[in-house]
């Protein structure tokens, strides 16, 4: 090998090691997907439902983008957030409304999923006129109380392809909840970032099955009958619904 051939080597060497480390940074920055955007609405006149800036306070601190909006924005919002989406290796979008706002939260889940990319997530605070969950997907989480004058427990309609859960919110009238604060209720503000951040984490892989145990006790021997559990909140779960 000449002198010119020795010199030249390591710094061949060194480039092509800096361009594999470039490639991969590269491909873990576009294969990385950003965390879930959220967008709460807020009910009549925008000046109610003001325990969704509270919510969004608390989310931006866990380092979620959450940003609070007028109910009637409804349209350019699921615009928004399904070309954003779309741009992040469709990232989750969580939609979260009040009253009015929660009416407006399933017509933009609807319309999200219409354009392609449904929301992960929709909680609503007392939906007022807005009854059924038509054609949409993603998980539904209904915070209602039926004895306030405002609240609506949600349905399922023709076309609907993803969960819903009714949480009935009766029993807590007798602390004071009611339509004006259900919003503001600090155990269900940690029930809903909870669910949130969960969308922020990575699925955990599946365990391998354990191995089979010598001491477990073999067909038809006797077993403990199992210890009764306790009873569960008042709560309701629809599947799809075609």
């Amino acid at each position: 090998m000449t002198f010119r051939a020795r010199t030249a080597f390591p710094r061949l060497l060194a480039l092509a090691f800096a361009a594999v480390v470039l490639s991969l940074a590269a491909h873990g920055s576009a294969s990385a997907q950003p965390g879930p955007r959220v967008y709460l609405m807020r009910g009549l006149a925008n000046v109610f439902s003001t325990g969704l800036d509270t919510l969004a306070s608390k989310l931006q601190a866990k380092g979620i983008s959450a940003n609070v909006y007028e109910y009637g924005q409804w349209q350019q919002l699921a615009d928004d957030a399904v070309a954003w989406s779309r741009a992040n290796g469709k990232a989750p979008v969580v939609i979260i409304g009040h009253s009015l706002g929660a009416d407006t939260a399933i017509e933009m889940a609807e319309r999200m999923t219409a354009l392609g990319i449904p929301p992960r997530l929709v909680v609503t605070f007392d939906p007022v006129g807005v009854t059924q969950v038509g054609r949409s997907g993603g998980r539904f989480v209904n915070y209602y109380q039926s004895n306030n004058g405002f609240g609506k427990r949600l349905t399922t309609g023709p076309g609907f392809s993803g969960t819903l859960v009714n949480r009935n919110e009766d029993a807590a009238a007798a602390q004071g909840l009611d339509h004006f604060n259900i919003e503001k209720a600090e155990a269900l503000h940690q029930d809903v970032i909870a669910m949130v951040r969960a969308l922020a984490r990575p699925k955990p892989r599946p365990k391998p099955a354990p191995a089979a145990d010598p001491a477990a006790p073999t067909a038809g021997a006797a077993t403990p009958a199992p210890a009764a559990s306790a009873q569960a909140p008042a709560e309701t779960v629809s599947a799809a619904s075609h």
